[in-house]
């Protein structure tokens, strides 16, 4: 069960007309006088008692901020604190850069940790460890960080960084061999939220599903949703999914499997592999129409049209394991003003639960006015 499957709860009594009427009528019972409207005393007494509503607003609002479905910001950094649970800082993007010499060498080359290249401007990206390119060897593949932590460096693709700013003594050229990825702001208040509920299954040494969860969204606070799988004994594939509904790079699955295959955190017998979750693709095509009556507004509601076409395209992707549902998709075209939707594609349609659907072609057509 989810903490959102609790029933929403009021710790005090916000109801503005209850307040003004109990207040009315305590004074009516004190004074043994009827206050009608536009009367002075009771004009009073209603701006009293918008100061009461408003500071009830408050105390239910401050009270709530202690339970963990309701609490955010330096509350829920709290809240994680007694469970051992702290929020994830932004990450650096993660690349692979290839080192490459301008001629086979009888020595050993050394790339020390922390040599940067860049793509240009004020990105840098600096190796995570030293390498060495042996004998007779042309190349050697390193690791390598953004400087700067957050989405600044994702996105660069293989061969745009590379500039060595640091140069090294026979090194012809330094590029990168992977798309940048993995860089990610401060985890939001509803990531953080999912870990700390279930972070008490870490403490548990016999390998549990949450476990393998909790440990994979701590390694990068772009992950957004995470599925462990155990095909068959002692086995266990852990599928993670990034921010947007994008695929994990090679190096954002390194990251991870270092985390779950930490001796600290993976038991013994098991063994654990990090994968990207695999792709079932759908196409999107429908015909709406906007009732006549909402002819002048017809435009707008185009627009929002649009909008929750490419908003549902991003929710199915969002989750692994999520079923193809047209019927999401006519939700949000409905709210959005639409009268009526004809769907052509996608149809309903059950996926693994270790894949996630990603939307093809996608054609929305405008079908014009219809009465109701």
């Amino acid at each position: 069960m989810s903490i959102f499957d609790l029933p929403d709860i009021q710790l005090v009594d916000t109801d503005p007309d209850a307040i003004k009427n109990n207040i009315i009528t305590v004074y009516e019972a004190i004074s043994e006088r009827k206050l009608y409207p536009g009367d002075p005393v009771r004009l009073f007494l209603l701006a009293v008692a918008n100061e009461i509503i408003q500071l009830r607003v408050l105390i239910n609002d401050t009270a709530k901020q202690n339970l963990l479905r309701y609490a955010r910001g330096d509350m829920l950094d709290h809240i994680g604190a007694m469970v051992e649970t702290t929020r994830l800082q932004a990450s650096p993007a993660l690349t692979t850069i290839r080192f490459t010499m301008s001629a086979p060498l009888g020595d050993t080359i050394i790339i020390p940790a922390g040599t940067r290249v860049s793509p240009g401007g004020e990105v840098f990206f600096a190796t995570s460890a030293v390498a060495e390119v042996p004998p007779g060897t042309l190349y050697v593949d390193v690791s390598a960080e953004c400087l700067t932590p957050g989405t600044t460096g994702n996105g660069f693709l293989p061969g745009q960084i590379s500039n060595l700013v640091d140069p090294i003594p026979f090194v012809a050229s330094a590029v990168n061999t992977t798309e940048s990825a993995g860089g990610s702001e401060t985890e939001s208040d509803d990531a953080f939220r999912e870990r700390i509920y279930t972070s008490p299954e870490r403490f548990s040494v016999a390998g549990p599903r949450g476990a393998y969860e909790y440990w994979a969204r701590s390694a990068n606070s772009g992950i957004i949703d995470v599925k462990v799988n155990s095909p068959a004994p002692v086995e266990v594939e852990v599928y993670v999914l990034m921010q947007g509904g994008e695929l994990p790079t090679s190096d954002v699955l390194e990251q991870v499997a270092d985390v779950v295959n930490d001796e600290r955190i993976r038991p013994l017998t098991d063994k654990v592999t990090v994968k990207a979750p695999n792709v079932s693709s759908y196409d999107v095509e429908l015909t709406y129409y906007i009732a006549t009556q909402n002819a002048a507004s017809a435009a707008t509601i185009q627009e929002a049209v649009n909008q929750a076409v490419t908003d549902y395209v991003l929710w199915q992707k969002s989750k692994i394991g999520r079923d193809i549902n047209p019927s999401e998709l006519v939700r949000r075209i409905m709210q959005a003003g639409a009268r009526r939707v004809a769907i052509t594609s996608p149809s309903y349609t059950a996926i693994s639960n270790t894949d996630i659907a990603v939307a093809g072609n996608i054609e929305v057509i405008y079908g014009g006015l219809e009465d109701d």
